[in-house]
């Protein structure tokens, strides 16, 4: 089997109606752009349509919370690179981390951590994830980044540092 692109990226624009009056992309708006391009990867490198997944099974993931970082707007007409990883997960729990970055990757925009449990959907428990389940989001862990709750800004850090390092390289 060949190995899953653990860090799936797509390019999207940045739409006039999800702007505010100075022509940025509108803060709550960021979450959108964010939860649909963790969609389109997880459709297209992984072929998991969360939607069957939940109808299928009986539980879905719910986003428990929230990290945001807003570096530098987004503004209307360009065009964002999108990165979404996994960077912890356990029995029932995972989180992501999503970057928008500019067209040439290279600047970051903002980063979102999404913290989310499985849950069964006629009750609203959390759940385990199956096995197979499991076996998969091993191997999309992404293990360069050390995950630690706290740590969220310190990630902010390492990241645009490393996106720093790679400017001054080209």
């Amino acid at each position: 089997m060949p190995r899953l692109i653990q860090t799936p990226e797509t390019t999207h624009r940045i739409h006039f109606q999800d702007c505010d009056m100075l022509g940025h992309l509108n803060n709550a708006r960021y979450l959108d752009y964010f939860l649909n391009a963790r969609e389109d990867h997880t459709s297209e490198h992984y072929a998991l349509n969360l939607g069957e997944l939940a109808r299928e099974q009986n539980a879905a993931w719910v986003i428990t919370k929230h990290h945001i970082s807003y570096l530098k707007p987004a503004r209307q007409g360009v065009q964002v690179r999108i990165l979404s990883q996994l960077i912890h997960f356990d029995n029932s729990n995972l989180v992501l981390e999503m970057q928008m970055r500019d067209e040439a990757g290279t600047r970051l925009l903002a980063l979102l951590w999404s913290e989310m449990t499985y849950i069964t959907t006629p009750t609203g428990t959390r759940t385990d994830h199956a096995n197979a389940m499991m076996e998969l989001l091993d191997k999309l862990d992404v293990e360069d980044v050390s995950y630690d709750p706290d740590g969220f800004d310190e990630r902010v850090k390492e990241v645009r540092k490393q996106l720093k390092k790679l400017r001054h390289e080209e």
